[in-house]
């Protein structure tokens, strides 16, 4: 505790400041939280090509520089943080990340974590919304099994529809017992390769950035 409570008060310090410039320049911004291989940067991939220009991303993995590339790829810009070992982001790397991403005329700004369900769910990055993701290929188990991250998210979002006749999953067990510990939570059901689902998901974010 004697750690923990300066770490996590000195990262509170540069979420304020985050939050400051997103305030500024008037700019939405959601934190997408899941496990590796989930598909968040393939539903960032099909954002962009939704919203474009109005979108920017700030991608967040232990090494290499391929998801931001498949995002700029995909039309909008991004911009990469390589955490060497570290199992999330945190607030002081998103904003040394924003003084040097372009975010002129940007509405939206997706962060996406380090692939991990416990590690990323602590630490505030200056978001507005918190978003949680599972995959129909992880098991309909997870949120319980998971519940710093699931009590603590705005939208639970479950991917990869499009397996679902496939593998076995139950989507209502897997929203309920979301509920069970965040009551709030909004659900959406989506497959960010075949697109079933996004145009939910826009509606939802556009609404949210109002």
């Amino acid at each position: 505790m004697r750690i923990k409570t300066p770490v996590m008060r000195k990262n509170d310090d540069f979420a304020r400041l985050v939050r400051n410039t997103l305030k500024q320049k008037e700019i939405f911004a959601f934190n997408i939280i899941s496990s590796p291989g989930a598909g968040k940067t393939t539903l960032l991939e099909a954002l962009a090509k939704r919203f474009g220009n109005d979108l920017a991303v700030i991608e967040g993995d232990v090494k290499t520089q391929r998801d931001a590339l498949r995002i700029r790829e995909a039309g909008c810009r991004a911009i990469q943080i390589e955490t060497n070992g570290a199992c999330h982001l945190d607030a002081r790397a998103v904003k040394t990340a924003l003084e040097t991403l372009d975010i002129q005329g940007v509405k939206f700004l997706a962060i996406e974590n380090v692939g991990n369900l416990i590690c990323p769910s602590s630490y505030d990055l200056g978001e507005h919304i918190k978003i949680g993701m599972l995959s129909i290929p992880e098991g309909d188990d997870k949120v319980l099994k998971y519940p710093s991250l699931f009590s603590r998210i705005d939208l639970f979002l479950i991917n990869k529809t499009d397996l679902a006749e496939h593998i076995e999953f139950d989507m209502d067990r897997a929203e309920k017992e979301c509920r069970s510990l965040n009551p709030k939570v909004k659900t959406l059901r989506l497959s960010a390769k075949s697109g079933e689902g996004i145009d939910d998901l826009v509606r939802f974010l556009r609404e949210r950035e109002k």
